[in-house]
């Protein structure tokens, strides 16, 4: 297996808020508001409508000119699974589109179940509402070790395919951390039942942080997955006006910093001789005066020397004032993004939708976003030297 380097496709089988432009709020509860406006025959098209445009065959071109090779695709299972253990044509038609564009421009595709049903951590972007009922019921967990189970057995010779992640960023008490292992074991077994040959990433407690748990689970085609963002205060820009290398949260960040920070996963993947990729990672970009072009490329050297495999979070979204955005960003301020508010991204998304559909469709494309040249080139320049 080559080495993963790539892009993460945020927000396209999954919503999420600020990558549209809107409040940080779970997929369901920005349905839930359209619906109510709407109805729900309305909330299909507008979905679909979504799927269909937010991204499309030529942004797998685009991802494909970076020189990346991997694109890990973040997804809902609600977007598969109509209802337990029934699965959607449509929902897995946006699989197979997505394997089949990435084969076209000789590409893998990453499978990551981003939100699973319950939820597995708090977090709008596992699709919650506050809780994690992921954990507290074990027919989630059943329903998740099924669709692993449907997935791999559909898709496990197709020429895109690059590999199952598990599960995004679980979080659970300490306490509870076999009930992780347990729903691991039990989706290796049932994806290595139809597919021996593509890996399987596995990824930490708490928001893919802790892996030293995982170690007993190691074996062929099984790879270790975390995630990177700190300093967060630097990387989301959550502190205005930190500059990197500097003084950050207390601590002097520069590149000897982030190499102690990434040196325990080295040490773990060394001690269990398995793979690490760093499934996300990414940087609030402000024009590039704060010092973000040379914190990606130490990290990303860093990376590089420790043997990391890793997909930059994300392709593509509205220029934000916080949190990673992409390579592709929207930096104007029309009436569906109007960061003057009082109204946002989604929410003005439903406004206009029953007069203004086809225009809403055509905004979201990517032709209408402004590619961050100076972050590709980052990117590209590691991509090309792997």
């Amino acid at each position: 297996m080559k080495k993963v380097k790539g892009i993460n496709l945020g927000s396209w089988l999954l919503m999420e808020g600020y990558i549209l432009g809107g409040p940080n709020i779970a997929e369901t509860k920005i349905k839930e508001e359209f619906e109510k406006t709407h109805g729900k025959t309305e909330l299909k098209k507008f979905a679909k409508a979504f799927r269909k445009n937010f991204i499309q065959k030529e942004d797998f071109k685009n991802i494909a000119k970076t020189k990346a090779k991997y694109i890990r695709v973040p997804f809902n299972q609600k977007l598969i699974e109509e209802k337990p253990y029934s699965y959607s044509k449509s929902g897995t038609k946006f699989i197979k589109d997505a394997l089949d564009w990435a084969a076209e421009f000789n590409l893998k595709v990453i499978l990551d179940l981003h939100a699973a049903s319950g939820s597995q951590n708090c977090d709008w972007h596992g699709d919650s509402i506050g809780s994690a009922k992921f954990w507290q019921k074990k027919r989630y967990r059943d329903r998740a070790v099924k669709l692993w189970s449907y997935l791999s057995s559909k898709f496990k010779d197709h020429p895109g395919l690059g590999g199952y992640d598990l599960l995004n960023e679980p979080v659970t008490e300490r306490k509870n951390i076999n009930l992780i292992k347990d729903y691991y074991k039990k989706t290796i077994t049932v994806i290595k039942n139809s597919d021996k040959k593509n890996p399987i990433f596995l990824e930490g407690n708490c928001w893919a942080q802790q892996i030293n748990f995982l170690a007993d689970l190691i074996s062929d085609n099984i790879k270790i997955s975390i995630h990177a963002y700190l300093p967060l205060s630097y990387t989301y820009d959550f502190i205005k006006r930190l500059k990197y290398p500097g003084k950050i949260e207390g601590q002097k960040w520069n590149k000897s910093k982030i190499y102690k920070y990434m040196k325990p996963y080295s040490d773990f993947a060394k001690k269990n001789n398995v793979d690490i990729l760093v499934g996300e990672f990414g940087i609030n970009w402000r024009g590039g005066f704060w010092g973000e072009k040379q914190y990606l490329d130490d990290l990303l050297s860093v990376f590089d020397d420790y043997g990391f495999g890793y997909t930059y979070w994300t392709y593509k979204a509205i220029a934000n004032p916080c949190f990673p955005d992409g390579l592709f960003q929207y930096l104007g301020n029309n009436h569906y993004v109007k960061r003057e508010g009082p109204t946002y991204g989604w929410q003005n998304y439903s406004l206009y939708w029953k007069k203004e559909k086809e225009k809403i469709k055509d905004f979201w494309q990517t032709k209408n976003f402004t590619p961050n040249k100076n972050l590709i080139n980052i990117l590209k320049k590691h991509f090309v030297n792997s």
